[in-house]
This record gives C-alpha cells, structure tokens and sequence, in this order.
C-alpha cells in the first residue's frame, strides 16, 4: 500500500486528507515515481481553496512538483528508465496526477532527470520557482544586463529564484516585502535594494533606488500597488503580473500605460512548460545557473507528508523565507 493526500471539497489546510490506495501502475506515457520529496507553492493553497486557474477535481490530488526515483515506467516511455534520479516539472493536471503522495504516476512530458549538484530536497523546490521567474523575467519581461528590475513577494520562493536569476542575468534587482522583518536576509540573498511596503511608499522608494531607471517589474501581488509600479517604470517598461496575492481589484492605469508606452503582461508558468523550444531554453539557463553556484533553491522547511496539514497553515502563515518542502 501507498499513501496518497486527497481532499475532497474545498477548504482549509484541515480538508487535507492522508489516505492510503494500492501502489498505482503506469499506463501509456506514464512514470511512476517514489517520491522523496514534493515542493509547497501559494498555487497549492489557491488550488485548494478554489482560487486558482485550475479546478479541482473531486477526490482531488495535490501538489505541482517533486523528486524522486523511477520505479517503473509505461509503454512508449523514453529518455527515463527504472532507477533514474528525476524531477517533476510542473503543469499537468494535479487532480489526477498529484505529486503529494509516496508513490506518483506522472505523464513523461513532465519528468526529468534530476539536475547534478542538488539533494532531492533542493530539487522538488526548483522547477516551480524557476521556471516561473525565468519565463517571467527572461522570455516575457526581455530582462538584460544592466536593467533595473522591481521582485514582489521576494521572500517566496518565486521571489528569491528571481533574485538570482536576476543576478544571473547581470541585471539589478530591488526587492519588496510587507515588513522590514526579512530586509537583512533579502540583502543577503542579492537584492540591491529592499522596500517594506507597510511601512515605505513604494512609488518614491522606487525611484530613489532606480533614478527613475526601472524597466521591468515581476509582481505577484497586483492589487493597487501596481499603480505605484506603474508610476515609477521607465518609458518603455513593462510590468509582468504572476500572481493574485491581493484581495483587492486590480486597477489599470490608463494613462501612465499611454504616457510612458508601458506593457502590463499577465504570465503563467505554463507558458515555458508547453513550449518545448522555451523549455530547452530555461532548462539550459537553469542548469547553466546551478553549475556555477548563482541559482540555488533556498529551502525554509520541510515537513513529513503526515504533517501535511502543519506544513500548509506554515505556508499561510507567511513566516518562511524560501521553499516549504514535504519529505515521506
């Protein structure tokens, strides 16, 4: 037997369920997968919520990423084998395919072999986080040498994987969060810049560290503060919006859009999932970031799968600096 997290309705962290099911047996294009290790994200909680893209499916599985080995794979299945160290990439359907579990089938398209240099638990707190900030950052935002850029939420783990690839890519990133509580961390982490957004006005902050230089900005917040973004970007400047995390409206502002020619971007990371020549692309900056020690996953916690309920209310606390990871 195997043990699997289901919920099924939606809810708080309390819905999570531990069940146990026979171990599963890969069809066609499938991978089976002992889990050792499954990365948290904020789309987990919205996901179980009913606040995300995707719909939950009842009895519902969860979880978007993870590590593991390969103990068996479908017919058709190449470029994995039984015994490979691999990683679960992000964007298939989690209500069936679910990684929060010992043992996980997974379609091959999102399985790959795990990158040299990083621990299980580094790897499934990689490919979610990267991901989102590369194709955010690098496809979407065109971010080069040189360029200012505004990190919301930058104490997540999207957050500081868009710090280094930031870095990575020779530009200068200004990181914001709600208090001053994680501002020595973020410095330490390689933002040139902290702004605390309860406690400093983020329009004049902005332009007192950029000059007036900011051109691109990665939010996960939205809400009002985009205003502020807006006013303080460059002619020509673009603003990627990733996340929700305000419960307020998000306005558009007009008139600064015409003014300054800016370009407001909504992004999800499936757009690098679903593109195979975007992927190879990522896939190559992130490993080229891991060999040379500028990316590295930052890891807050981990918690065992039993602990699972514990691990989410963690993750909704807002008290971690990084990635929550499960452990079975």
């Amino acid at each position: 037997m195997s043990r699997v997290v289901r919920f099924h309705s939606l809810g708080g962290p309390d819905v999570l369920r531990l069940e146990e099911r026979e171990i599963p047996v890969p069809g066609p294009g499938e991978v089976l997968i002992k889990i050792e290790a499954i990365g948290l994200n904020r789309a987990d909680v919205m996901f179980r919520t009913g606040r995300y893209l995707e719909k939950a499916t009842f009895p519902s599985q969860m979880g978007f990423e993870a590590s593991g080995t390969v103990l068996a794979t479908g017919a058709g299945v190449t470029g994995v084998r039984e015994g490979d160290s691999v990683a679960v990439l992000p964007g298939f359907d989690i209500s069936k395919y679910g990684t929060y579990a010992d043992h996980a089938i997974i379609p091959q398209a999102h399985v790959l072999l795990q990158p040299k240099g990083l621990s299980n638990v580094q790897t499934a707190g990689l490919w979610m986080a990267y991901l989102t900030a590369y194709g955010g950052l690098i496809e979407a935002g065109r971010l080069t040498a040189g360029d200012w850029v505004a990190i919301s939420a930058a104490s997540s783990s999207v957050g500081l994987a868009a710090i280094q690839i930031a870095l990575q890519a020779r530009a200068l990133p200004v990181a914001t969060t709600l208090t001053n509580d994680k501002r020595d961390a973020l410095m330490l982490a390689g933002a040139h810049a902290v702004i605390a957004t309860q406690e400093e006005p983020l329009y004049q902050r902005l332009l007192e560290h950029t000059g007036g230089r900011l051109s691109c900005a990665f939010d996960a917040v939205g809400g009002p503060q985009v205003v502020d973004l807006a006013q303080a970007m460059a002619p020509g400047g673009i603003i990627i919006i990733h996340g929700a995390l305000s419960a307020e409206d998000t306005p558009f502002p007009l008139k600064l859009a015409l003014k300054n020619s800016l370009t407001f971007r909504g992004y999800v990371y499936t757009e690098v999932t679903q593109n195979p020549e975007c992927l190879a692309r990522a896939q190559a900056f992130i490993a080229d970031g891991i060999a040379s020690g500028t990316l590295r996953p930052h890891i807050d916690s981990t918690f065992s799968l039993d602990e699972v309920v514990e691990a989410h209310r963690y993750l909704e606390s807002n008290q971690q600096f990084g990635k929550v990871v499960l452990t079975t």
